[in-house]
């Protein structure tokens, strides 16, 4: 632990069960190759911000954003193959460029109409994991809203 270490708390932007990437249904997540992090099966459809940071990446279609906090990059990705529905859906609340507080709504989606078509689980990934020392994550449980879920040393 040197002087300049950083720890950036990752809050869970989700109401839900909280599982290790590697149990997600999906090879480009459950691999790492997206970046390392957690997932979450919602248990509705509200998606907040995980931390204090910038909207670097809305995706027009509603269903992914991407955020970024003190030089670290997180996305979060509503549901697996979620694309297909062309937004469908998913209601945005935020831009690109919009300054964001941990527990600003970010994304509302319709979980039910969603999770007929649609594996819901959700990756909350850490997109330039490689650049940074350490992702430590917290056990696999039920999260609300705000609760610690990784904590990322810079």
């Amino acid at each position: 632990m040197g002087l300049f270490t950083k720890k950036i708390e990752i809050k869970s932007p989700i109401k839900g069960k909280l599982i290790d990437i590697t149990e997600v249904k999906d090879e480009a997540f459950s691999s790492k190759a997206l970046g390392d992090g957690m997932a979450i099966i919602p248990a509705d459809g509200k998606v907040f911000s995980p931390i204090d940071g910038e909207v670097i990446t809305m995706i027009d279609t509603n269903h992914a954003i991407g955020l970024e906090a003190k030089g670290v990059e997180i996305l979060i990705h509503i549901g697996m193959d979620t694309v297909k529905l062309q937004g469908k859906y998913f209601k945005s609340h935020v831009k690109e460029g919009y300054k964001v507080k941990a527990g600003t709504l970010l994304i509302e989606f319709e979980k039910e109409e969603v999770e007929k078509e649609y594996d819901i689980t959700s990756p909350i990934i850490i997109s330039n994991f490689t650049e940074l020392k350490e992702c430590i994550k917290t056990e696999p449980r039920d999260v609300e809203v705000g609760d610690l879920i990784m904590t990322i040393v810079k």
